[in-house]
């Protein structure tokens, strides 16, 4: 490891959550320094990320932890990720305000930045029956979620010429560490405990499944790559799998069948029905990115 690689300095907004506790190990493991940027400080900070207390409501507050960390690398993952969270608001406001007071907040303070994360989602696609989604697929969101996520990407737009904004859309992922309020983590709980029944909704929805560690290792890769820079890329694994196959794999492998009840209550309206990504152009830049398949990652979950 170089001593220049080993100074390297990357602001992580979301750090501390799902996505950002498996992106800061895999940097920290390269060498980077790790600045995450969170609301409150609390608890156990023998982690080795030098934590900073900044809400993206506040942008003095912002500016005031860029100007003292002064990164080189900026990852932006701290948004409202929960599609059927119920404060339509606080999403708007997180997602979309939260975003450009970072933006502004970069841009005001000249800071070093080589390259910036901006975290997106493939939900701004919306309702796809067929194909395969590529980044020029025509943007159609069916909810609020991926309406506050394609407008923050417009906020992005605003700051190209001036930042060097990379947009990434993953699509579905999962991995240990994932809330149970989210489906793959909720069927791997109820089996890996062998529970009789599990209520869902919907089990003919489609997804494009990836491993947690192929979507971090795609943005630690992305930071480094000066060919990113104004691109707006999927991070998709290029297989999707609807939930019964997910159930019917996790079953298999741990050798447990459960009993499924549909509840009504669990069946969102505007369901997104199929997504399904082409990675084509994430290949292109990051051709040796590993892809696991989905039976290898629920091995994963199932095993920790």
């Amino acid at each position: 490891m170089t001593a220049t690689k080993q100074a390297t300095k990357v602001a992580i907004t979301g750090a501390d959550g799902f996505t950002g506790a498996h992106l800061t190990r895999l940097l920290q493991k390269r060498g980077y320094v790790v600045h995450g940027l969170r609301r409150s400080i609390d608890g156990d900070e023998s982690d080795d990320i030098h934590w900073h207390k900044c809400d993206l409501a506040n942008p003095s507050a912002i500016a005031e932890v860029l100007d003292a960390v002064r990164p080189d690398r900026i990852v932006h993952l701290a948004a409202v990720s929960f599609v059927a969270y119920g404060d339509v608001e606080a999403m708007y406001r997180t997602n979309v305000i939260g975003t450009r007071n970072l933006l502004e907040a970069v841009a005001r303070t000249n800071c070093p930045v080589r390259s910036l994360i901006l975290a997106s989602s493939a939900n701004i696609y919306g309702n796809r029956v067929g194909g395969i989604l590529t980044e020029e697929s025509p943007p159609e969101p069916a909810n609020d979620y991926a309406v506050s996520k394609l407008a923050m990407e417009y906020v992005g737009r605003l700051y190209a010429e001036r930042l060097p904004i990379i947009t990434v859309r993953p699509f579905n992922y999962t991995g240990v560490g994932q809330a149970e309020h989210f489906l793959i983590p909720k069927i791997v709980d109820h089996i890996r405990r062998r529970a009789p029944v599990i209520e869902l909704g919907n089990l003919d929805v489609e997804r494009d499944f990836s491993d947690v560690r192929s979507v971090v290792a795609a943005y630690a890769g992305l930071l480094e790559e000066p060919a990113a820079i104004g691109r707006t890329l999927n991070i998709c694994s290029g297989r999707s799998y609807s939930l019964r196959q997910v159930l019917d794999i996790t079953q298999a492998l741990a050798d447990h069948q459960i009993e499924v009840r549909v509840n009504p209550a669990f069946v969102r309206q505007k369901e997104v029905r199929t997504l399904s990504g082409s990675r084509a152009q994430l290949d292109v830049l990051l051709p040796s990115l590993p892809n696991p398949q989905l039976e290898e990652t629920l091995q994963w979950m199932l095993s920790a």
